[in-house]
């Protein structure tokens, strides 16, 4: 137990300055932009000057670039940040959009565990085998193939000629009313008829987003899988005339801390993708927000979403860490 709370200690240590670090660069690379978004804020090139100079002064725009930095931080810790679009704090908006792109996210997650994992085991059991080569196909065009042009794709083949799902995945309320994550609420409360009603809206969009993880998976698993079965151990386990149920259960055991990062790499990943699949879908999530405030120089939101997609991250890279130290006592050392 000593050894797993320095562990943790150490890993908690690099929290904050990894959260500081990523809003600090992304703050920097929306400052040196040579743009006005005063200006941009205010109403354009119509705006008067009386309106740009009141918002630059609102927002400590004519500050130096720390004191900018530490204004857009401290709003977002204290919720006194308000977006210059919508007039509302910036968490509030990101509050209200959150459980679209979480929904969105778990969906694509569970794609990714329930197709990559089995074709990544039976890929490594098959070695070699036709279909080894076939998973690995699907492997690599699940890696290649764009998010945007595969949505379109399925809206075209499941909306516009079968007509068997919901073009965008709109939950049946407007984002603003949105202040819990519905799909998993009926799952709790055990209300299949809401969770179905979910589940019809996000399932095509979620499994755009986890396609491409899909094909990692089956691929790291197929990979890891194959270097636990071709130990020395093994060889000795058949030696012994141990079961090969029981062998393969040793194989992946050892095999899932590998495993393990590159599950919580794309969930991770699974969030910094949504706003394409958000867009493509019409989906009033973090991802599309994020993308409307880049159209509009809304830095402070920029900012913002920045900090909750990397304390989303960072805190997925704590989780794998731990469960490393779970599986493996060696890794705490």
């Amino acid at each position: 137990m000593a050894g797993l709370k320095k562990f943790l200690i150490r890993r908690l240590l690099t929290f904050v300055p990894t959260i500081v670090g990523v809003t600090l660069i992304v703050f920097l690379i929306a400052y040196i932009i040579p743009a006005d978004p005063a200006k941009a804020w205010a109403g354009g090139e119509k705006a008067s000057p009386e309106a740009v100079e009141r918002i630059k002064e609102r927002y400590h725009l004519n500050d130096p670039w720390y004191a900018q930095y530490i204004f857009l931080v401290k709003g977002i810790a204290t919720n006194t940040l308000i977006d210059p679009r919508t007039s509302n704090p910036v968490l509030d908006d990101i509050r209200d959009r959150f459980p679209v792109t979480f929904q969105l996210a778990i969906i694509a997650f569970v794609f990714m565990l329930i197709i990559g994992i089995p074709l990544g085991l039976i890929s490594a059991l098959k070695r070699n085998s036709i279909v080894d080569t076939i998973v690995r196909i699907f492997a690599l065009i699940g890696v290649s193939t764009p998010v945007f042009w595969l949505g379109y794709l399925l809206i075209f083949v499941f909306f516009v000629k079968f007509r068997i799902t919901n073009l965008a995945g709109v939950p049946p309320t407007p984002a603003t009313q949105i202040t819990h994550v519905p799909i998993i609420d009926a799952l709790l409360t055990g209300d299949f008829t809401l969770f179905k009603q979910h589940l019809a809206r996000f399932w095509l969009p979620g499994f755009v987003l986890g396609f491409m993880g899909t094909g990692v998976v089956a691929r790291f698993v197929r990979n890891s899988f194959l270097e636990a079965i071709s130990g020395d151990y093994i060889e000795f386990l058949k030696a012994k005339g141990v079961p090969k149920l029981r062998i393969y259960r040793h194989a992946l055991k050892n095999a899932l801390v590998p495993i393990v990062t590159v599950l919580g790499l794309q969930f991770g990943g699974l969030l910094g993708g949504t706003p394409i699949t958000e867009t493509v879908f019409a989906l009033p999530g973090m991802g599309s927000y994020a993308i409307q405030s880049i159209q509009n120089l809304d830095f402070p939101v920029i900012v913002a979403i920045t900090f909750i997609y990397a304390l989303i991250y960072v805190t997925a890279n704590l989780v794998v860490d731990i469960l490393y130290a779970v599986i493996d006592p060696r890794v705490r050392y």
